[in-house]
């Protein structure tokens, strides 16, 4: 067995092949992997374009057995570890060729396509690099031959999509030297381990020998390790003394985040918590001699321990204002804001502030994440700038600022991704973005918690005792009586159903309630009531007004956009720059590079997903037809737009009809693209990573269990469906328990309900198949959140189950939407209940018996 450290282009440079085994998984890697993998080399990009030599970044190691020597004298190796991330960098290769192609730089897509990508003297499988398991080879031989159907359904036209997208954006924004350095550094600054093994080698003991070898050491451990080996006299003490306490009290994930946060606040914002023990090791080396300042090291991140479990748990903080703060960053959610928050409570202690400058500097903070979410800025680069945040407030502090202005004037200063937007655009947002889609459900909820409280009732609601829920006041899907209202308010440029999709889920239709059950659908004289009887001042104002259109939705936006300026005071006028273009118009390009090939959507959908009118979006898609997939956009009922035309430079190419059959859109005899294969607004918002935008799941709580609510979908589902349907559904349902399943159902006013599989020894793991919707009349098929649940995580189990539902008559399920959830009518109960139980108790057989991936198996992570 030999080993040696490489590069990418190294690897696989020459006449070779890299053949993953028949025997190992498919391509897993999704969007939170890739992400990661991309976050490190923008970080490489950004320290190559700044003159700096970049570290190379270790991407792990790859386990290869040779194989025979093909004819020509190729060499073929049997990748036993390490496919994931060989096939995701030949992924990255293949949409960075197929981005210079886009820009007309044929002789640098042609180098990659003929020194990464294939063998070009050899035909067959041999003329790829890299020969997947057989699941996944059709699919990845369509990415690097660029046929019609690259970046379809599944993980490997998905990193590719996902990568071709990132590439386009980066390239839009940052220009072409930028796309020449993230090419360098995915070729020559990802640094590989090769282990090849001899022939006679058992390739199986030797992955064993690298993936059993027991718990490794955390971060934490390591560094704690390295600190009393130099501390041979009076480590005992200080173990006793300052370690263990503070060990306890952080347990080890947050004594991790201590260290790490240590290395930021210090000033080192490019610091990696897999990295941590290196890089503090590195800062503590020239102290390792000196007990005694190892000792004070030691003793001050005791100090900070204490500090951050003030971050942590808000309850500790004792001055009342600075708690208030600190509970509203809590529930906000995630660690974003930790660094600035432990620089500002060091400052505190140390007597450099006092609690009400820091309470407003956190207050800052506040804004600016609350802003971006009302403008639908990404929340990617958040974690960057709060990172880089303790560095630049402590050049302020140099230029004797107070503490809440040094944080202001640094969140102010417009540099890349941090945009903090302005009063103008924040009130534009509240108006017109649907609030609804934007951020996680949590942040919506306590952002209409803050709203609510600035109204200061005599008598506080106890939220956590009130189990409230955001409620549309205009209802997602309103009875007739509601577009009758709507009617007196529609004209030329938009009709009743188009002001509903403009105003639906805009932050002046929505209110928190206890009661959104009972509210409901329906029409606005009985909301009144409910709402009047509320102990929330919000819907007691919402209460007093004589009928609830656009009009009132606008008036009540206009309201709560004042008190947001005040709430969440912005950025300092003199240091902002003028708002860039409008980021609605930047979604709408991420969605249409991410949507997979043999898919379509419209005007509308696209309207829905950044806020807009369909109206707006057909005039910026005509104007600009060089956007990638716009022949996608189609028309309401799924006609190719009239007003369509290719840009310059392509006036000769296919009818779009064509190209979009040669994906594997189907269109009728009157020229309407199927259905099926169409995506909804959802559907975009989770191929662009907004996972919260409106799709239900199980609320897996006890108010969602009991009879009321089960009760409640029955009565729904006669109500709303045919006796035969009902009855179809119901049987279903009753047979799913009797496999040994259980329901449960959703929160919202239409309530859902998912046959549900609690697995594993401690039963702790959870799968659903279906969720069924009794008004709307649905069955959605989550592929969604089953592509991130054993045993379906395996794509070849997904599309068998797509295949058996597919046999079932009335069911027709677009393979393009693998990924997604795509829907059947809820009637199919009705005449085909026994087919479609057969196929959930294949489900459950399937998800019961599965044999656990052995590490062979999983090898290649």
């Amino acid at each position: 067995m030999h080993a040696q450290e490489t590069t990418f282009s190294k690897l696989v440079h020459g006449e070779t092949q890299f053949q993953v085994p028949l025997y190992q998984r498919t391509y897993t890697w999704q969007r939170d992997e890739l992400r990661q993998l991309w976050d490190d080399v923008l970080e490489l990009v950004e320290d190559k374009l700044e003159g700096r030599a970049p570290a190379a970044h270790f991407l792990g190691s790859v386990v290869l057995a040779p194989e025979r020597v093909a004819a020509g004298g190729m060499q073929r190796w049997l990748v036993v570890d390490g496919q994931q991330r060989l096939t995701t960098l030949m992924l990255a290769f293949t949409a960075l060729r197929d981005s210079h192609r886009a820009r007309g730089r044929e002789k640098k897509a042609a180098r990659i396509h003929d020194l990464i990508l294939v063998n070009g003297y050899q035909d067959g499988n041999d003329h790829y690099r890299l020969l997947p398991t057989q699941a996944d080879r059709e699919a990845f031989a369509a990415c690097v031959e660029s046929l019609p159907t690259a970046g379809g359904p599944g993980n490997i036209g998905g990193a590719y999509r996902f990568f071709l997208a990132a590439l386009t954006e980066g390239e839009e924004s940052a220009g072409e030297d930028w796309v020449h350095a993230v090419e360098s550094v995915l070729r020559d600054y990802l640094s590989i381990v090769s282990i090849t093994a001899a022939e006679g080698d058992n390739v199986y003991r030797i992955f064993e020998s690298i993936n059993n070898t027991g718990v490794g050491l955390s971060q934490s451990d390591l560094l704690r390790n390295y600190l009393f080996m130099c501390l041979p006299k009076r480590g005992e003490a200080v173990y006793r003394n300052l370690w263990l306490p503070m060990q306890e009290l952080l347990g080890p994930a947050r004594l991790e985040l201590l260290v790490w946060l240590d290395l930021v606040v210090g000033g080192d914002s490019r610091a990696k918590q897999s990295e941590i023990y290196r890089d503090q090791k590195k800062r503590l080396e020239p102290l390792s001699s000196d007990e005694a300042a190892l000792e004070a090291e030691v003793s001050r991140l005791h100090v900070r321990a204490g500090r951050l479990m003030r971050i942590v748990e808000p309850w500790r903080e004792s001055d009342p204002g600075l708690r208030e703060v600190l509970e509203r960053l809590a529930r906000w959610g995630g660690q974003t804001h930790y660094p600035l928050a432990l620089l500002l409570l060091d400052r505190l202690d140390d007597g450099s502030g006092d609690p009400k400058e820091v309470a407003t500097a956190l207050s800052y903070a506040e804004s600016y994440m609350v802003r971006r979410l009302f403008a639908g800025n990404s929340t990617t680069g958040n974690n960057r700038t709060f990172m880089e945040l303790p560095k630049e407030v402590e050049k302020e502090l140099d230029n004797e600022r107070s503490l809440a202005d040094a944080v202001r004037h640094a969140l102010s200063a417009k540099t890349g991704t941090r945009v903090w937007p302005s009063d103008a655009l924040t009130r534009d947002s509240i108006r017109d973005r649907p609030f609804y889609k934007s951020g996680r459900s949590h942040q919506r909820f306590e952002i209409l918690r803050r709203f609510e409280e600035s109204y200061a009732a005599s008598e506080p609601v106890d939220y956590a005792k009130a189990k409230l829920t955001v409620e549309h006041v205009l209802p997602q899907q309103p009875a007739q009586q509601w577009f009758d209202l709507l009617a007196e308010e529609s004209g030329e440029n938009a009709s009743p159903e188009e002001l509903h999709t403009q105003l639906v889920h805009t932050l002046g239709n929505l209110t928190l309630s206890g009661d959104n059950a009972r509210l409901s659908n329906h029409p606005f004289h009985r909301k009144q009531q409910l709402l009047d009887s509320s102990a929330l001042r919000m819907n007691q104002r919402i209460a007093a007004q004589e009928r609830w259109g656009r009009t009132e939705i606008l008036a009540r936006a206009e309201e709560l956009s004042d008190r947001a300026m005040e709430l969440w005071p912005g950025p300092i006028d003199g240091l902002i720059h003028a708002d860039a273009e409008w980021v609605g118009w930047a979604e709408l390009r991420q969605a249409l590079l991410n949507m997979p090939a043999g898919t379509w959507t419209t005007y509308g959908d696209l309207a829905a997903l950044i806020g807009t009118s369909a109206i707006a979006v057909g005039g910026h898609v005509s104007t600009r037809p060089a956007l990638h997939g716009a022949y996608r956009v189609l028309l309401a009922d799924g006609k190719i737009s009239p007003g369509f035309s290719w840009p310059e430079g392509q006036e000769d190419a296919a009818d779009p009809r064509e190209v979009l059959e040669s994906e594997g859109v189907p269109f009728d005899e009157w020229g309407r693209a199927r259905r099926s294969h169409r995506l909804t607004a959802a559907d975009l918002a989770t191929l662009v990573g907004k996972d919260d935008f409106e799709n239900e799941t199980p609320a897996q709580g006890p108010e969602a269990d009991g009879e009321t609510v089960a009760a409640r979908f029955e009565t729904l589902l006669r109500d709303n469906q045919t006796p035969d349907t009902a009855q179809g559904v119901l049987e279903s349902l009753r047979f799913w328990e009797e496999q040994g399943g259980s329901l449960d159902y959703g929160k919202k006013s239409e309530t859902s309900c998912f046959p549900m599989l609690t697995l594993g020894a401690a039963r702790t793991r959870s799968l659903w198949p279906l969720a069924l919707y009794p008004v709307t009349g649905t069955v959605e098929v989550v592929f969604q959140h089953l592509k991130r649940r054993p045993p379906f995580d395996d794509e070849l189990l997904r599309r068998e189950l797509m295949a058996r539902l597919n046999r079932v008559e009335g069911i027709d399920l677009a393979e393009a939407k693998l990924d997604l959830r795509p829907s059947f009518p809820l009637e199919a109960f009705a005449a085909h209940g026994e087919e479609l139980r057969a196929v959930l108790q294949w489900f459950i057989h399937t998800s019961t018996t599965a044999t656990p991936h052995s590490p062979l198996t999983d090898a290649g992570t």
